[in-house]
């Protein structure tokens, strides 16, 4: 609002890191499943003491469902990884109908609400907007229609997930564990999160590749350039 009663022009860098944030929950549900914080930080302690069968058992990823809620550009990046790359079943919750050729390219359906798609995934991926609208969308009542071997991986935006909710399903293990590349209230960090050891956390990284920052900084440079020039900016959100 503020910027709209100034006449300003705000622009944004869409498409240009898709791929790269999508790999990057990717890579956060597979070091959740398989335990691989809790092993990085066994062996810089020097506490490893050697194989055995039970040390750090964590959970196959091939083969099982994934709950994705927002099926935007970053969302159906990470559906082609997991169903092509790993033989996901894929579930989606998205506020608008997702067209049907769309879904049919990760064999994905898409569930009526929320608490529809959370009981019956192995992972949820959050990949909806931020702001008032979506602030605790994941509270303690979703979180308690996850099944309780279930992950919550979160590359969106922290305040999307009520943190202390989340805090005492970790603690009391009612859900298998969370991975978080976002935090609400960024970069304080809540001392009880990092209390959780079936937690993985990330500083803000999913767009944090040479490739992806260097054309998000040529897109605002051709935003600009479209601005100087008298043009109406490609990427215009105001």
């Amino acid at each position: 609002p503020s910027a709209r009663d100034l006449g300003m022009t705000v622009t944004n860098t869409p498409d240009v890191l898709s791929e790269c944030t999508a790999d990057l929950a990717i890579t956060l549900l597979l070091m959740v499943a398989r335990r691989a914080g809790e092993g990085e930080r066994e062996l810089r302690a020097g506490n490893w003491s050697g194989w055995r069968p039970t040390h750090l058992v964590g959970t196959k990823v091939s083969g099982k469902t994934l709950g994705i809620i927002g099926f935007g550009r970053i969302g159906q990046e990470v559906a082609r990884r997991a169903h092509h790359g790993f033989g996901m079943d894929i579930l989606v919750y998205n506020r608008s109908k997702v067209a049907t050729d769309v879904l049919a390219r990760c064999n994905a359906t898409q569930v009526d609400a929320i608490d529809d798609l959370l009981p019956q995934c192995d992972f949820v991926s959050l990949h909806c907007p931020g702001g008032a609208a979506n602030r605790h969308l994941i509270n303690s009542r979703r979180l308690n229609l996850m099944k309780q071997d279930a992950f919550l991986i979160n590359t969106a935006r922290g305040e999307v997930i009520d943190e202390w909710a989340l805090i005492q399903a970790l603690m009391f293990d009612m859900i298998g564990g969370a991975a978080l590349d976002v935090f609400d209230g960024e970069p304080r960090i809540s001392p009880d999160l990092l209390q959780c050891d079936n937690l993985v956390m990330l500083p803000h990284l999913g767009s944090a590749t040479r490739e992806s920052r260097e054309a998000m900084g040529f897109r605002v440079l051709d935003n600009l350039s479209d601005f100087f020039a008298g043009k109406t900016p490609r990427d215009k959100v105001i």
